[in-house]
């Protein structure tokens, strides 16, 4: 098999001086580091703001290309292969597509800290009514069994300025076991291990949980072992990939977070061989004028070689990843973390653009839901003068995965029910 190339920012035009002025001072930091110091926190303190696939190679540029260079320019992708396997009984949309459970409680964020107990009742409410159950742990039956191995998507990746909550997730996992599933059938992952630690996703905070990424280290911070091999290429396979004719060529402080380059991008053995069920826990956040919830979640976190499918393939890539067998028959729910979020600044954490959403959303359609969290977040984009009205083009890749029958992006077509 071949292998590519770069490109990691939003295509957004309105974000596109800040892009270049944070890239070029990037850039010019990482030259002065040497590689040993090019890792864990010196690496994602300066990566961020803009995600570490903006960090590419110096022969690049991370300026987006005009919407009208996009649209003359449609690399080739292999989502006719997604396409040949048949669909099963999980498949996405999954039991409940087009409809959107939504709960909003006050007390849920006090002092700016996410309330478990709060976040718990909140789950407990919103998934009795996508089931239509009156017993939580009956309710968890309609996704997952006590023999399955059951993966937990979280995101990191801002930091622990705003990362999937551990409330969140702690109460997931509460009701979890309560339903009969043993705490060594859950894994809670991501695409980068660092991060994942980082942000208090550890064995002291989550004893029996496994936690894993595709991207790894050793104790020392290294991302080699003793024969030069990444960690990370010993968790992707490459029986399953998404290819797009785009190139990733990346420098040595880039590549371990890229895991390969070249025209690929492998799926992690997280997704196709150590789960069974996938639960998505995305965060209620921007990037943009648009909201990047459970599809975003999903695509970027699932595969390697990701830096090059930021220009010209972004919506791309968050519909077809996830039409792919790893993520479409697994992913059986998507729990929103809507307590805190963010409206600017996105996909990063900018302190200023952090707010208290208060919020809980569930459902089996990923795309519904991003299609309501795209609402969310624009009403307060608009409530904030950051912009004056919704761009229906900030849609495309819902509609995209929409035409993939991945889930229902028509806003007419969508149940959206407040508990």
């Amino acid at each position: 098999m071949q292998e590519g190339q770069p490109i990691r920012l939003p295509f957004f035009t309105s974000t596109l001086l800040i892009n270049t002025i944070t890239y070029l001072l990037i850039n010019k930091k990482i030259k002065s580091m040497s590689k040993k110091n090019v890792n864990r926190r010196s690496f994602f303190k300066l990566a961020t703001a803009v995600g570490a696939g903006a960090i590419v190679s110096n022969s690049q540029s991370i300026l987006a290309a005009p919407p009208q260079e996009q649209k003359k320019v449609k690399p080739e992708t292999n989502i006719a292969d997604a396409l040949k396997y048949p669909r099963q009984k999980n498949s996405l949309p999954g039991m409940y597509p087009g409809k959107v459970v939504k709960i909003v409680d006050e007390q849920s964020v006090i002092d700016n800290k996410p309330q478990e107990d709060i976040a718990y009742e909140m789950i407990k409410k919103v998934l009795l009514q996508l089931t239509n159950e009156t017993n939580i742990n009956k309710a968890w039956t309609h996704f997952v069994a006590q023999d399955e191995i059951i993966g937990l998507k979280v995101n990191p990746v801002a930091g622990k300025l705003l990362t999937t909550s551990h409330a969140v997730v702690k109460s997931i996992i509460k009701q979890l076991e309560e339903a009969g599933i043993p705490r060594k059938n859950i894994v809670i992952w991501d695409r980068r291990l660092m991060q994942l630690h980082e942000t208090g996703y550890t064995s002291e905070n989550y004893p029996g949980i496994t936690i894993t990424g595709t991207e790894q280290q050793d104790e020392e911070g290294g991302f080699y072992d003793k024969d030069g091999i990444l960690y990370g290429e010993k968790m992707i396979d490459k029986e399953w990939y998404y290819y797009a004719d785009v190139n990733g060529e990346y420098d040595e402080y880039t590549i371990p977070y890229m895991v390969n380059g070249g025209k690929y991008s492998y799926f992690s053995k997280i997704c196709t061989q150590q789960v069974d069920k996938i639960i998505n826990v995305p965060i209620l956040k921007n990037a943009g004028p648009t909201a990047t919830l459970c599809l975003k979640n999903l695509a970027y976190g699932s595969i390697s070689n990701t830096g090059r499918l930021h220009k010209q393939l972004w919506a791309d890539t968050c519909a077809e990843v996830c039409a792919f067998p790893p993520i479409r028959d697994k992913v059986v729910l998507n729990i929103v973390d809507g307590l805190r979020g963010c409206y600017n600044g996105g996909p990063g954490a900018n302190p200023q653009f952090i707010c208290n959403y208060y919020t809980i959303m569930a459902g089996t359609d990923p795309v519904a839901v991003d299609r309501i969290g795209h609402d969310i977040v624009v009403k307060k984009r608009i409530a904030e003068g950051i912009q004056e009205k919704d761009d229906p083009r900030r849609l495309k890749f819902m509609e995209m995965a929409e035409e993939l029958e991945l889930g229902v992006a028509d806003i007419s077509k969508i149940t959206l029910e407040n508990v």
